[in-house]
């Protein structure tokens, strides 16, 4: 029985993608979280979410993990390093051994932790060359799983975040319904019994001509890609001015969901 939860990690973590009502992020972990809570007398049970978005994995050593290690949590789930690996030059290799320093310190403390591989990107434009780097890093993920005993919330299989409707409109960050299946499947990592199947069929869509796929896709550049360039030439990140969501009230979460559900 899970009483006490923190988050770490990047955008993924905190939510992007996933607005609630008030334009603020929900994301898989706060969805996570209110499953965790369900599960525990009403009032036991805490919550911290210490994700910011565009954060590389030194910066989240550096911000979150002291954090985390101090509220020394029953479960921690830690996502890093995915935006070191798309970076160019870097090696997965290098990533992971720092990687596995931070899982190390977490795991001393938390009752569990909970890593994270990266998606399977062969879908995704501009990512989908990076798609053997990312499956190196998953690699070493795993193993460090392995050593440490940690449960893996394995992105890389599942299936269902291959349909476009799981994702935003950037296709970088998940939609709310992709976040809902990552939460899912989270609880499934647990072996928690969960209320739907992540892999649960999407409804068929019409198909799409080619005037209209490369519509959208011009589209696509003009308002995320060029942006991005943008940040990375200049050497800014979107999370430089964010802070974290920090601890939550299931119950909050849920009242905010409830128009996404």
């Amino acid at each position: 029985m899970i009483g006490s939860y923190v988050a770490v990690g990047d955008s993924f973590t905190e939510g992007v993608g996933d607005p609630g009502p008030d334009g603020a992020f929900v994301g898989w972990a706060d969805r996570f979280a209110v499953l965790l809570a369900d599960r525990r007398p009403e009032g036991d049970f805490t919550y911290t979410n210490l994700a910011v978005r565009g954060k590389l994995l030194d910066q989240i050593v550096a911000d979150q993990l002291p954090q985390a290690v101090a509220l020394a949590p029953d479960l921690v789930s830690f996502c890093a390093g995915g935006n070191d690996i798309i970076r160019p030059g870097t090696d997965p290799d290098e990533v992971a051994e720092r990687f596995e320093r931070a899982v190390a310190r977490l795991a001393a403390v938390a009752g569990t932790v909970m890593v994270t591989t990266g998606f399977d990107t062969r879908g995704v434009p501009v990512l989908k060359h990076l798609r053997g780097k990312i499956a190196t890093y998953n690699g070493h993920v795993r193993a460090i799983a392995d050593r440490y005993g940690c449960p893996v919330l394995d992105l890389w299989s599942l299936k269902s975040v291959q349909d476009r409707r799981a994702w935003d409109g950037d296709r970088l960050h998940l939609s709310p319904e992709g976040h809902t299946r990552v939460a899912l499947r989270a609880g499934q990592a647990l072996g928690l019994k969960i209320p739907a199947d992540p892999e649960q069929p999407w409804p068929p869509l019409p198909p799409r001509g080619t005037l209209e796929i490369r519509r959208d896709d011009v589209h696509w550049a003009r308002e995320y890609l060029v942006p991005w360039i943008g940040r990375r030439l200049r050497g800014e990140s979107s999370g430089d001015h964010v802070t974290a969501k920090g601890t939550l009230s299931p119950d909050d979460i849920k009242t905010r969901i409830a128009p996404v559900a």
